[in-house]
């Protein structure tokens, strides 16, 4: 990319009007299930694309999710492979937390808010740069398609047949998840599953018929161990049971108690000996009932060729911002997952530096907008 044509787009990507969009967009809670929440927050993300000269189509959600908004360039019929970007709108943090627990502030370096890291800021810089290409009137080698979608922090069950069909056009595929803090981008995750355990005892009065309960709560304790026994680390596995609900009072034998469980493994080959003892769960006490429920809902990935061959074209594009591009490979998951998985060259973790996600201090850092912002439109302009 020729220096002046890098200076005519620092022209039009600003970084305070890129920090006000983002403020925008943070001030509009959007937890995954809150629907009208959610959909108020596509609304918006269509407003901005319509201002900088894109079409979107709108998708409605499943299972009660939120709807998912695909932009594109004028003109675009979506029938040549293109570009992918996958972006999510929704987060964790429960409607009430702007106005209470982290309201948007810049304090020096940093602005902090819900959903800031996590990751509005990097869908709103992978926007900037699409529409700013799309305002000059500079053609791209490749079609350019981004994807906001409602349900990527419980899995991406409504999204995923969405992502998986719009990747099969797909001939590269990048992710506006956060940066590590350090900066450096991903180039492989760990794959996910997840389990809900339903254990169903006897109840009794806890005083006067104690003998004739079976808790479901002992039950559950049992099996809770059981599970996090699994965890090994040698293998990249690990077992979190993270919610526990039962009982309905400390005087009542428990007849009823619930743990949703997390999982993370390298890939699903390696985990799969895990989760089928995970699914094979027999209850300790006989007198009660053991159902557990679920799976693997994301497959992990590795750097392959493709995906060294991509970061290779990313890092002296990165280089003009001063950028010195790493990479890692990341426990956590996102929908690169789905995109890795079916062959399609995958970078992830393009968003800004940060910190804190799902927390009550997540941040970004502001000077990283701009350079990564550049480096997105230097990889959306050159992929071919």
């Amino acid at each position: 990319m020729a220096r002046d044509s890098r200076r005519q787009v620092t022209d039009m990507i600003e970084e305070h009007t890129l920090l006000n969009e983002i403020r925008s967009w943070v001030e509009i809670e959007s937890p995954t299930d809150c629907t009208a929440a959610v959909n108020h927050m596509m609304d918006r993300a269509q407003a901005t694309a319509r201002t900088g000269g894109l079409q979107s189509r709108r998708y409605p959600g499943t299972h009660g999710y939120g709807d998912h908004v695909l932009v594109h360039a004028p003109g675009d019929d979506l029938a040549r492979p293109g570009i992918l970007i996958l972006s999510h709108l929704d987060t964790v943090h429960p409607p009430g937390t702007i106005t209470h627990k982290l309201p948007f502030r810049v304090e020096g370096d940093l602005a902090y808010g819900p959903g800031i890291y996590d990751m509005k800021s990097g869908a709103v810089m992978a926007l900037s740069a699409l529409c700013s290409l799309v305002r000059r009137e500079q053609s791209t080698p490749l079609p350019v398609r981004q994807l906001f979608v409602s349900d990527e922090e419980i899995g991406s069950i409504s999204s995923r047949p969405l992502i998986e069909e719009l990747a099969r056009g797909a001939r590269y595929a990048l992710v506006t998840e956060p940066a590590r803090p350090g900066g450096e981008i991903v180039t492989g995750r760990k794959g996910t599953a997840r389990f809900t355990m339903q254990v169903t005892g006897r109840p009794a009065h806890a005083g006067t018929h104690h003998a004739q309960g079976q808790s479901a709560i002992k039950e559950l304790a049992r099996q809770i161990l059981d599970l996090e026994a699994m965890t090994d680390y040698a293998q990249g596995i690990t077992i979190n049971v993270g919610l526990i609900q039962g009982g309905t009072g400390a005087n009542v034998v428990p007849e009823t108690a619930v743990a949703e469980i997390d999982m993370r493994m390298p890939d699903s080959a390696t985990g799969l000996p895990t989760v089928n003892r995970i699914l094979g769960a027999t209850p300790h006490n006989p007198e009660t009932q053991v159902t557990i429920t679920g799976g693997i809902n994301r497959p992990g990935y590795s750097k392959d060729a493709a995906i060294t061959a991509l970061f290779s074209h990313a890092a002296p594009l990165a280089g003009r911002y001063g950028i010195e591009l790493r990479d890692v490979s990341s426990g956590g998951g996102s929908d690169g997952n789905f995109t890795a998985a079916m062959g399609v060259p995958t970078l992830d973790g393009l968003g800004p530096i940060g910190a804190g996600a799902h927390t009550l201090h997540e941040h970004i850092r502001i000077p990283s907008l701009m350079p990564r912002t550049l480096l997105f439109r230097d990889l959306l302009a050159t992929l071919a």
